[in-house]
């Protein structure tokens, strides 16, 4: 089996070439066993498998929020609308409680989806992959739901290290 080669760039290169694929942002939120509720801003999310439903989001396995992310049975991934922003940026930097002040509900499994999220998929915690810099993790989604006015709204996109809403071509 043939191996890899070296990269031949460096990784600022590699930063640069990745800003120009536009994401979705999402908050994956989640509930300590102590009751604490943890949330963070994940870019990282894709689908993988319609039968079983199945998707994916990647975490550094340097953040703080590791070890709950790692142990727990269940996670919510809440995709973010345009005008989410605020949601996206304290859960990205608000150091102590993020979730203070942030309206939500608890889901089937006690774990928080955002109100006024896009769209929402409470997931098993079915596998972990540890990768580089990050742990992929793959959710087997239990359930999931939409804003009753998702046709009519933007999502929140990521690309060249700015956020945009899109509006159909």
């Amino acid at each position: 089996m043939k191996h890899a080669s070296p990269p031949n760039f460096d990784q600022a290169a590699f930063r640069q070439a990745l800003s120009q694929f536009a994401t979705g942002v999402t908050v994956i939120t989640t509930r300590a066993a102590s009751g604490q509720l943890i949330g963070i801003t994940a870019s990282s999310f894709n689908s993988v498998s319609l039968d079983p439903p199945l998707v994916l989001w990647s975490l550094a396995t340097r953040s703080a929020s590791m070890p709950v992310f790692r142990a727990n049975s269940h996670y919510v991934v809440n995709v973010l609308a345009a005008s989410q922003l605020d949601l996206c940026q304290r859960f990205a930097t608000v150091k102590g409680d993020r979730f203070e002040g942030v309206s939500h509900a608890e889901g089937d499994t006690g774990m928080p989806v955002l109100d006024g999220a896009l769209a929402w998929f409470e997931c098993h915690n079915r596998s972990r992959y540890d990768e580089g810099d990050h742990v992929i993790f793959v959710g087997e989604v239990e359930r999931c739901g939409l804003h009753e006015r998702a046709a009519e709204i933007s999502p929140l996109v990521f690309q060249h290290g700015k956020f945009h809403g899109i509006k159909p071509l």
